[in-house]
């Protein structure tokens, strides 16, 4: 039985586990190219060789439009959206970061959805612009159009629902009225739809996970200084064992942890297996002696 092992020592974003995957497969280049062929709105993937603490790995860039996301804004990278979703009637609300929003100073990504503004649908991007916004309707016909087998949209949609439904709970807010910045958005439909579709393509008969390092202190977002972690990343890791440290800053973000919810069938120890593959999933930001990345382990159990 395939058995694949997800180390999340430094938390999870949606970019670090897109990349720890793709390191598993034989042929990651012309994996890379599907993605590309997807048909995501603007979106471009770009796995680039990265080496934290002398460990060689991978870093997944997600353009959209030809730029990534604020990389002063994001520890991350993609996935948080803790200033960039909105709610309807000017209030603002959001996630995965927008799901990705500009909330997060310690990871890369993913992530996303969280947090919100006194905003309309058009909102001034912290880059500068102004971009639109889109609902989870528009999110569900994005995914409709693109070019993946039907069970990894399945997976895609019922992360992006555990995203949704989380920051409708912390901001108290229907998940219709949950809107997600176009640009974060993109990012994210990029990570979720990345970390699917490499699922669907490595199989595995069972995944597991770690207990999910979620850093500690404070991140500064829209509306002011939250705790670690952020209201929706610990409302979607409910029931997940967390830990914090001494690594300050968040390292596990909304989109990083609804994919670890939605494919994780437990979270602990690594199991018995023959190891076959490692990959490495590194974030942009460095955290002196600690590798950020991701590590995913594949073998048979």
């Amino acid at each position: 039985m395939k058995a694949l092992y997800i180390d999340c020592g430094m938390g999870a974003a949606g970019d670090m586990l897109t990349a720890a995957l793709l390191e598993l497969l034989p042929e990651p280049e012309k994996f890379v190219e599907r993605l590309n062929a997807l048909g995501i709105p603007g979106v471009e993937y770009r796995a680039v060789p990265c080496v934290k603490c002398g460990i060689k790995g991978t870093r997944m860039e997600v353009l959209v439009n030809g730029e990534e996301e604020c990389a002063d804004e994001h520890a991350h990278h993609h996935e948080h959206a803790h200033d960039e979703t909105h709610i309807h009637e000017h209030r603002s609300a959001h996630s995965h970061e927008e799901l990705r929003g500009h909330c997060h100073d310690e990871h890369t990504h993913d992530e996303a959805y969280e947090h919100g503004h006194e905003h309309a649908h058009t909102h001034e991007h912290a880059c500068g612009g102004h971009h639109h916004h889109a609902g989870m309707a528009d999110i569900e016909a994005i995914f409709a159009r693109l070019d993946m087998p039907e069970a990894a949209k399945a997976d895609a949609l019922a992360v992006y629902k555990i995203i949704a439904e989380a920051e409708s709970a912390v901001h108290g807010v229907p998940v219709t009225e949950i809107h997600f910045h176009e640009v974060g958005a993109m990012d994210a439909v990029a990570d979720v739809a990345a970390v699917s579709l490499l699922m669907h393509e490595l199989a595995p008969a069972r995944v597991t996970a770690s207990p999910v390092h979620v850093g500690s202190g404070t991140v500064r977002c829209a509306h002011g200084v939250l705790p670690v972690p952020a209201p929706a990343t610990a409302r979607i890791l409910e029931g997940v064992p967390i830990y914090g440290g001494e690594v300050r800053g968040e390292l596990c973000t909304p989109t990083g942890a609804a994919l670890l919810k939605h494919f994780a069938a437990g979270f602990g120890p690594m199991p018995l297996m023959r190891l076959e593959k490692t990959g490495y999933g590194m974030g942009k930001k460095d955290f002196g002696d600690r590798a950020n990345c991701v590590r995913a382990m594949i073998g048979e159990a």
